[in-house]
Order: structure tokens, then sequence, then C-alpha cells
């Protein structure tokens, strides 16, 4: 690609050869009227006479022969004690009996120089992927909190008056150890893979009743907003291996999808969604009781949804990728 300061953008050099092999020019008066050298009005006419169109671009300045590139031997073995082991430059060339710098390269060009392109567990490079539009693949999964006692609870206030106001806490049932079981809280969370706005609901459980209830909220609360869901992406939680998941999906006209069993990075964007979620909503700030907390929510998801920059779709809100109703900026 040109330079903001070259003189012939790939447009001029096309208009200059033409000029010189089609009209007849001398190549000295095109050179003139495109105010560049002899010698470079003389390239592109070459070029074209030979090319046409087609070689009006740049090529790339590599070089045809590399004898002193490293083997490709070579090559294997360092991408392959990088993802099983994890090892820095250093400690690869020590092993092979390399120059530092010439493992770099390798793994710059292998773009593995960095170890959060690997994935922790099995050393694979991490493969990103984003569907094209709206509604092509939903994500669904359940985030756990514990409830909070009325009073707030230990993140804000201590072990000790955390406990207080447990015990504190009427009309709970009680453990083996005679403590007051607050329950959880069992946020129901779908995200949209191309967007990334988010749906959430809080429940009481994880069942298949409401795991089933939540989609179809989700579905309609998406489709009031001009998209259309194609497919569904869980674990496998027994909520979503159950049969009236299948047959739910099925009535939507939804493809349900798995990911692969201990594999949680497959649905990595919703179990990031979480950590924004805990960080922002959960535990954001000190909430003096449950109710409180769940009452909250809907105003950190439209904050979430509309006015929250997102670094994976170019520092925008998550809204912005939904080209639908008016009035859903406000």
């Amino acid at each position: 690609m040109s330079h903001a300061n070259a003189a012939l953008t790939p447009r001029a050099r096309l208009r200059l050869a033409r000029l010189v092999v089609d009209d007849g020019w001398p190549i000295a008066r095109a050179a003139e009227l495109f105010q560049v050298s002899w010698p470079t009005a003389k390239r592109w006419a070459g070029r074209y006479r030979h090319l046409g169109p087609a070689g009006m671009g740049d090529r790339s300045s590599r070089p045809h022969h590399q004898p002193n590139r490293t083997p490709p031997h070579l090559v294997r073995r360092i991408v392959s004690l990088r993802r099983r082991h994890r090892l820095g430059p250093v400690q690869l060339a020590d092993r092979l009996g390399l120059a530092s710098s010439t493992v770099h390269a390798v793994l710059t060009r292998c773009r593995l120089h960095r170890l959060s392109h690997l994935d922790r567990y099995s050393g694979e490079p991490i493969r990103r992927y984003e569907h094209p539009y709206p509604g092509a693949l939903l994500h669904v999964d359940v985030k756990k909190l514990g409830n909070i006692p009325d009073g707030g609870g230990w993140r804000y206030l201590g072990r000790a008056q955390g406990n207080k106001n447990r015990v504190a806490t009427g009309g709970k049932p009680r453990n083996a150890y005679y403590n007051n079981k607050i329950g959880t809280a069992f946020v129901h969370t779908v995200l949209d893979d191309h967007s990334r706005v988010a749906y959430a609901e809080i429940h009481d459980d994880e069942t298949a009743t409401t795991a089933t209830a939540v989609l179809r909220n989700a579905v309609a609360w998406f489709a009031d907003r001009g998209v259309t869901t194609e497919r569904v992406l869980s674990d496998n939680g027994s909520a979503y291996r159950s049969h009236l998941w299948r047959d739910t999906c099925l009535a939507l006209g939804i493809t349900p999808k798995k990911t692969r069993p201990y594999r949680p990075q497959t649905n990595g964007k919703i179990e990031r969604f979480h950590r924004t979620l805990a960080d922002g909503w959960a535990f954001k700030q000190l909430y003096p009781t449950e109710q409180t907390r769940r009452d909250a929510l809907p105003a950190w998801l439209h904050h979430y949804n509309h006015h929250r920059p997102h670094t994976a779709i170019g520092q925008l809100p998550p809204i912005t990728r939904l080209t639908n109703l008016p009035g859903q900026y406000s």
C-alpha cells in the first residue's frame, strides 16, 4: 500500500502507464506531468506493459530466497517446546543451541511470542472467532452468587460482621452446623456473539424449566430489537442436556450447540462477561440486602449494553452493532 506522501497511488500509476503505453506519450513528458522521476515513470509503464492493471500494486519487499532462514525442522521443534513447556526464547535457545534472537524471530513469525496467545492448559494457540451478524449465535450460561444477608455480606464488612448478619437474617433454613443457609442466586445470562449485547435474569435454581423459560424470554427480547436467533451455545450442564431444552430449541427454530466437555474456553465470551458482571454489578458496592442487589441488575445491564465501551468491538457499546429500532440508544 502506498504511503501517505506518495506521488503516485495505484490509480495514478495506471493513468501514467496508459499515457505511455496506450497513447504513445514520451516517458519524460508523462513523468513531468505526474511530477515523478523518469525511471519511476519507466518502471510503471514497463509493469503495465507486461502485467496490465494488476501490476500497479506494491510488491512485497521480502526476498525470493533466504538461505540463512531457520530450517523447518528447527521451527517445528521450537514451536513444539513452546507449546508443551511454555519456555521463553532464552530457555529454548539453550536447549536447541541457537541464538535467543533467532528463537524469538521464529516465535514472532509463528505468532507464539506471547504466552497469552497460548491456551494455559492445552498449549494450543487461542482461536478467536466472531459470527458475522447478530443472532447467528447466542451464548448461554449460569453465574452462581451467594445471596447477601440482611445488613451486608463479609466482602465489605469482614468475616465477623458478615457472620453476625448471616445469623440475624431470619426466615432461612439451617445447615448441619445450625447456621442460616442464605442460599444462592442463579444469574441466567444470554450473550449475542456478534454484538456482545447481554440479557440476564436472576432465579433461585438452574433447572431445565427455568433455563428454557429464560431462553424463550431472551429470544423474544432480541426479536424486539430486530434480531432473529439461529443457534444457541451452552455447556453440558444437566439443564442444557435435557429433553425440554432440546424440544424448546426445536419449537423456537434454534439449533442447540454444546461445548466440548471440560472446555469452558469455547464459551469464553460469556465467561468473560461473567467477570465483568461480577466486577461491575455483583461486587461493585455494599448492598444491604440481596433484593437491593437484584434490583440494581437492570440498570447495570442497560449501562453495559448502551453506554459501556467494549474493547472487542472497537471501544463502542454493544448496542451499536444492532441496526434496528430507533431510540434504542436512549
